[in-house]
């Protein structure tokens, strides 16, 4: 902000960063989650100078792709009903566990902004499913971050990513289960 007026990126600013926050996606949920700035550019289609004009550093590159990814939760959520947001979100936990496992090393402030931004997409959802009888009725917001954890817990007992998902897919019907009232 100059001058407390926003800043504008000019549109090849704009894409630049959004292939490398694309790129960077890629490359930090994969399971080692190492993140090489150099494998990044190169993914992105940029060079490391502009690379470095968007994200300092890995830190902040790190941080730019948790709000990338909460921005596209929290926009499929206005759209989403809670059920599908649900099971498509504990999913994810699984093919995005390099980025959840370097997301929880960050301070504890940091994890807390990024889980309330996650709770807070699901708050209307979850009304709409309550008020209309499809969840618990005893279903709160907060309870999510305990359905997260756990299937986060499950998604990390192996390295095989297809053992990991199999383990998580059974671990999100069977929460799924507790969480909403029989259909019919």
């Amino acid at each position: 902000m100059l001058y407390g007026a926003p800043i504008t990126r000019r549109r090849d600013a704009q894409r630049n960063r959004a292939a490398i926050l694309e790129a960077a996606s890629e490359v930090l949920t994969r399971s080692e989650g190492v993140a090489l700035m150099p494998e990044i550019a190169r993914r992105a289609g940029v060079g490391q100078a502009t690379l470095y004009r968007h994200f300092a550093d890995r830190h902040a590159l790190l941080a730019g792709v948790i709000s990338h990814q909460l921005e596209r939760l929290e926009t499929h959520a206005a759209h989403t009903d809670f059920r599908t947001l649900l099971r498509e979100t504990l999913h994810s936990l699984v093919s995005l566990r390099g980025l959840v496992s370097l997301a929880r090393r960050l301070d504890p402030a940091a994890q807390e902004r990024y889980l309330h931004r996650v709770i807070a997409a699901f708050t209307g959802p979850l009304r709409r499913a309550r008020d209309c009888g499809h969840v618990r009725p005893d279903l709160e917001p907060g309870d999510l971050a305990l359905l997260f954890a756990m299937v986060q817990g499950v998604a990390e007992t192996t390295a095989d990513v297809s053992i990991a998902r199999a383990a998580a897919d059974r671990s999100v019907d069977l929460l799924l289960e507790g969480v909403f009232r029989p259909l019919g």
